[in-house]
């Protein structure tokens, strides 16, 4: 599923992964079964792509893994986050444009 920059986790690897982690990563709540999340998923690829160094991206299944996602309050998918130092720096749900996305992590990684 996920692409060589893209890192899949559970709930059991989550505080490790992403909340310990010393750069900024964003996570991707999906599912398989969800048309929107699969649409954005190629730009989430490009996106891992172009700020390798300097952020982490990450995907979370949320059929798989449901208390991640209720721990951080995600009723809708695709819901991405941006984490920062262990919270939450940016969220954006639904399938936006890449230039969105691209500004939320400057955002987080400026």
């Amino acid at each position: 599923m996920a692409g060589q920059n893209v890192i899949e986790i559970t709930d059991g690897s989550f505080e490790e992964e992403v909340l310990k982690s010393d750069v900024p990563v964003l996570v991707d709540f999906w599912a398989p079964w969800c048309g929107p999340c699969r649409a954005i998923a190629p730009v989430i690829e490009e996106l891992s792509g172009e700020y390798q160094g300097k952020l982490r991206v990450a995907k979370c299944n949320v059929d798989d893994n449901p208390k991640t996602p209720s721990r951080f309050g995600i009723r809708a998918i695709p819901t991405l986050i941006i984490f920062k130092g262990g919270n939450v720096s940016e969220q954006i749900t639904g399938a936006v444009a890449k230039s969105q996305i691209a500004a939320a992590i400057d955002k987080a990684v400026g």
